[in-house]
């Protein structure tokens, strides 16, 4: 790797945004990971049903919001999230992830270069 690949990974962090929402659920293990499967299975990859979850289940406040989280650069969530919504397709729900919250799903909704 030379400095331009480093150049240019180090302006990546500045130019990359994604817009995601999430769903959390608190707890260890199956519980929880059950759970946010059968959201899933219920979800599919429909943005309205996906916010609906969000507001109903998620133990973020940002539940309220439908589970939105905003716009965000790479380095702002921890990197379980990051490693997703900065790599994985666009208008997809994926997970259960887990983090040092609980497990997510994860809608993003957007995301540019």
């Amino acid at each position: 790797m030379g400095f331009m690949d480093d150049v240019r990974g180090f302006m990546k962090r500045f130019t990359t945004k994604a817009t995601a929402s999430h769903i959390l659920i608190k707890g260890r293990g199956a519980e929880a990971e059950n759970k946010l499967e059968d959201l899933k299975a219920e979800i599919g990859n429909d943005p309205v049903k996906f916010a609906e979850a969000a507001a109903q289940y998620s133990a973020c406040p940002s539940g309220r919001q439908g589970g939105n989280l905003g716009e965000f650069g790479p380095g702002a969530m921890v990197k379980e999230f990051d490693t997703v919504v900065f790599n994985d397709d666009v208008g997809v729900v994926h997970g259960p992830v887990k983090t040092q919250f609980g497990y997510h799903l994860i809608y993003i909704s957007d995301r540019t270069e």
